[in-house]
């Protein structure tokens, strides 16, 4: 089967942990064999998360140059570059020697009149004390918000994603059997003018959504959405919490879910599997085999269970 896996950014830095070189080699190199685990017997698709990294690359900017920040496009392809780099080189150490591994910088297109724009949501970068998110606010001009586990991060526009424009190259990889890493961090967040020429613009495209437009535009039979909680629950956070198993978009449609964490997987496991894949997949990156094989995790697919 032909798998999109979409790898959270806590695949590549646990909460908490210094956001060093040494903490990132080490914690892929961990995701790196799931998914070769994975890859014995599917063919994959790498995209993945970036808020930690771009987070970091904004805070460098601002350090340097606090008047003259640089745009979130382009600290976007900056992070697609490293991380791709990091899991390319720790996925082909744990693949069988030969495997042809490919990190592809992606720009995906979005709507310029996305209402995303006046209204960020995306939390990127690390959390702050309040005191630290009122002086960024001061400072940068940046939109905070309150943490469910406490402290502040900074929020940027998550409009939808579009188009991908570099669908064709992933394509002609893919089919030729090469284990591609492309999307990261959602793309590159470009607009097209009215005169079709294409810019980038201020914003962060949640991964999960482009991953799903990925997983379509590839024909891909699975989508799976790797993160840190074990499977989708509900009535999250209540006493009588309960991990859902196979599910149908429907039935999800009549349950509410946090609009900054499980909401977006919610709603690209949907429109996934509406557009005709075969299932969409949510749950832990260490049970990524298991996920797959409904053996753990929640499993969206357009039956309803047995």
């Amino acid at each position: 089967m032909r798998i999109v896996v979409a790898l959270g950014g806590n695949a590549l830095l646990k909460r908490g942990e210094p956001m060093t070189a040494q903490a990132q080699h080490a914690n892929v190199r961990i995701a790196a064999g799931a998914l070769a685990d994975l890859a014995r017997d599917h063919q994959i698709i790498v995209a993945h998360g970036n808020g930690p990294q771009v987070g970091l690359m904004a805070l460098r900017s601002a350090a340097y140059a606090p008047d003259n920040l640089w745009p979130l496009d382009i600290l976007g392809a900056e992070t697609e570059g490293m991380i791709g780099y990091l899991i390319e080189q720790e996925l082909v150490n744990a693949l069988p020697p030969g495997t042809d591994c490919a990190t592809l910088l992606t720009r995906v297109e979005v709507d310029p009149n996305d209402p995303a724009f006046d209204e960020p949501t995306k939390p990127i970068g690390p959390v702050y004390t309040a005191a630290e998110a009122e002086l960024a606010r001061t400072e940068h001009r940046w939109t905070m918000v309150e943490e469910a586990t406490g402290g502040l991060r900074r929020v940027v526009p998550s409009p939808l994603p579009v188009a991908i424009p570099g669908i064709a190259p992933i394509r002609l990889l893919v089919e030729a059997g090469v284990c591609v890493i492309c999307a990261g961090g959602g793309g590159i967040p470009v607009v097209r003018g009215r005169d079709g020429r294409m810019e980038g613009i201020e914003a962060v495209i949640d991964k999960d959504r482009t991953s799903a437009l990925l997983a379509e535009a590839l024909e891909a039979d699975i989508l799976l959405m790797l993160t840190d909680v074990e499977a989708v629950f509900r009535d999250w956070g209540a006493p009588g919490q309960e991990a859902i198993g196979r599910i149908t978009p429907d039935a999800l449609d009549a349950m509410t879910f946090p609009a900054g964490s499980m909401g977006p997987k919610i709603a690209a496991a949907c429109d996934f599997v509406r557009a005709g894949g075969t299932m969409a997949g949510i749950g832990r990156l260490q049970d990524a085999r298991a996920i797959v094989e409904e053996r753990a995790g929640t499993q969206v697919q357009r039956e309803p269970p047995a």
